[in-house]
């Protein structure tokens, strides 16, 4: 099996494209840090060194040292499931005054990276991707093979696509440029917004190109055709559901939705990776190379000075913004029946020992079995440290689990995604365009694939137990499914949602569904509450005189308790989230991101008119 990972130890060399025009000879000299258009591209090897610097972009990982963009726990902790104490976080309400950032697209700005998940106003890579297009196809193609040629321009569109598409995500119309852009082309620089359908169009073009030329090998930590086959069933699957669930272009969804299920099954049919790994081991092992559901991954190596600080993040110690009791409440039971369903003993008690011993695998793998005042709802996630990373609490942390100095590896692309985005874009072909129906065969080769991952020692030894397989004729009665919702659908929507806990998808899957309102908390008390917990056993150092009047929690009745200095025998209930308040009412507007007054004015100032988004 050909495991891919990223090279972080090889030369990024940023391409500046530059010629040197001066009269003098010392002026003359080539500058020897820079690539020079006009000696590059005699090779294969030229094409790829080019091509590399394109990794560290779209392959963030875990990031490094203390970075937190696109990073998982650290910089995806907005979203439905997470309550921070006082008032939550709310959307933009007012338009920036830029949305653009340095040339090279540098780091988004946090309001966008947080509510919108992508990137800035910027076009710095797809400009990037069309000079390679150029380069390969004008300079470096008399030197390569037809196989070579065709699997670096696959690269390039690989690229461009996905720019494309995280833009499409975050503005909805953008300019769409094919080429490289004469900087003295005033008008095509500064040409209007291109409507979104027809720049994902285009995607669609680029990712079919490269699922029939990519090579399926380009050697360790190299994208091929399976690792672009995993994120272009991603990509897919948000654009297609995108155009569907919000009214757009019905054609285009089901084309789209095409696409993501043919990625999918890319990778899918290969037999190169299978559900050989238990969950922790995914997110918290030093070395994913032989993971066998690991399509590609970033590699952090101490001697490589190449390190990040999510693993200390989740190491019991450092703090976090909490998952809420509505979170803790949608994990299927291990009878893969829901808690108020389901025959297991417990499953209506929402202490986290019990949480961990009764619901599917991946709760145990994802929280600790405790509660943690670390943690702003006291359920505390430590998915990506390993589980000796616990055993320092209170202790002298080692430098793999403190500061930034963490070196697990960070999974990009892994089969259990791919088959969770296959089997929703196979149920939502079914459902709205005539598609094949889900079968339970297709059930038990996506979801039931996904439960049926292997048990470290440790889970078992807590009493964890396989969740049982979701079946067509049984199919779970969750009184919590909205009613626009089919049952099926829901239970794949669940799966998703346990599967990707901290990762980049939970806020970016309720967009797509037009379910950006499960942003307003005020519709579910839930949402202010932590799990069940006995405050006098679990949590004693609480009952003092600094908490009295601000320790709070729920009955069972749903009656508030409040700590008043006497009643420590009664701090027996869901924990209520200090000062909890929903956050600023918000629209849909807050789908799409508006464009900065800079960009807007700096078109103005040339005689060109860029459009706001709608609604702002």
């Amino acid at each position: 099996m050909k495991l891919n990972r990223i090279k972080i130890g090889s030369i990024i060399l940023t391409a500046v494209l530059l010629s040197v025009g001066c009269n003098k000879d010392v002026l003359d000299r080539p500058d020897k840090t820079k690539v020079i258009d006009k000696d590059f591209w005699r090779n294969e090897a030229d094409v790829r060194l080019y091509a590399n610097d394109f990794y560290l972009n779209y392959f963030v990982g875990y990031n490094t040292f203390y970075g937190t963009a696109y990073a998982p726990l650290v910089g995806y902790n907005y979203a439905d499931d997470f309550t921070s104490e006082g008032t939550q976080g709310g959307f933009e309400t007012i338009v920036p005054t830029t949305r653009g950032t340095t040339p090279s697209g540098g780091t988004p700005a946090p309001d966008i990276l947080t509510t919108y998940s992508g990137p800035t106003w910027n076009f710095y890579w797809v400009r990037k991707a069309n000079i390679m297009l150029n380069r390969v196809d004008t300079k470096a193609k008399a030197n390569l093979s037809e196989t070579e040629y065709k699997h670096w321009t696959a690269v390039a569109r690989f690229f461009r696509g996905y720019e494309y598409a995280r833009l499409v995500s975050v503005f909805g119309d953008v300019p769409y440029f094919d080429k490289e852009v004469d900087p003295m082309d005033q008008a095509e620089m500064y040409k209007e917004r291109t409507k979104r359908g027809e720049v994902m169009d285009k995607v669609y073009l680029d990712f079919e190109y490269v699922l029939d030329n990519m090579r399926a090998d380009d050697g360790k930590g190299y994208v091929n055709k399976y690792v672009a086959a995993a994120l272009i069933s991603n990509l897919m699957l948000f654009e297609g559901s995108w155009e569907k669930y919000h009214g757009l272009d019905q054609d285009r969804a089901k084309k789209y939705l095409g696409l993501a299920l043919k990625a999918a099954e890319v990778v899918m049919g290969s037999g190169k990776w299978s559900f050989g790994s238990d969950f922790k081991s995914l997110f918290a092992s030093e070395d994913l190379s032989s993971n066998a559901e690991v399509i590609f991954f970033r590699t952090y190596n101490d001697a490589l000075k190449v390190t990040h600080a999510v693993g200390s993040y989740s190491n019991g110690t450092e703090g976090q913004k909490g998952v809420n009791l509505d979170l803790l409440k949608s994990f299927i039971c291990n009878d893969g029946k829901v808690w108020q369903n389901s025959a297991i003993a417990n499953a209506s008690d929402f202490s986290m020992k019990s949480l961990a011993e009764t619901r599917d695998p991946r709760f145990e793998a994802t929280f600790m079995n405790v509660v943690n005042t670390a943690s702003s709802t006291l359920a505390y996630g430590h998915k990506f440290a390993a589980r000796e990373a616990l055993t320092y609490i209170g202790k002298t942390y080692p430098a793999k689990w403190s500061s930034n100095t963490n070196t697990n590896d960070a999974p990009i692309a892994r089969l259990g995604e791919v088959v969770l985005n296959w089997i929703e874009a196979k149920q939502i072909l079914a459902e709205f365009f005539g598609g094949a129906a889900v079968t339970q065969a297709d059930l038990d080769k996506s979801i039931n694939a996904v439960r049926n991952r292997p048990l470290d020692a440790d889970a078992i030894a807590k009493g964890v137990r396989k969740t049982a397989p979701l079946l067509l004729n049984a199919l779970p009665n969750d009184p919590q499914r909205d009613a626009d919702v089919s049952p099926l659908m829901w239970e794949i929507r669940r799966e998703r949602r346990m599967e990707f806990v901290y990762e980049y998808a939970r806020l970016n899957d309720i967009r797509r569904w037009k379910k950006l309102d499960y942003m307003n908390f005020s519709r579910n008390t839930d949402y202010s509450l932590g799990p069940w917990v006995n405050i006098k056993k679990e949590l004693p150092n609480r009952l003092s005189k600094a908490y009295e009047g601000v320790l709070k929690v729920r009955d069972a009745a749903g009656n508030t308790i409040t700590y008043n200095g006497t009643n420590g025998d009664a701090m027996i209930g869901y924990y209520m989230v200090p000062k909890f308040a929903n956050r600023v009412s918000f629209t849909d507007r807050v789908y799409m991101s508006p464009v900065g007054l800079n960009q807007i004015q700096q078109y103005a100032d040339l005689g060109y008119i860029l459009a706001q988004t709608p609604g702002w």
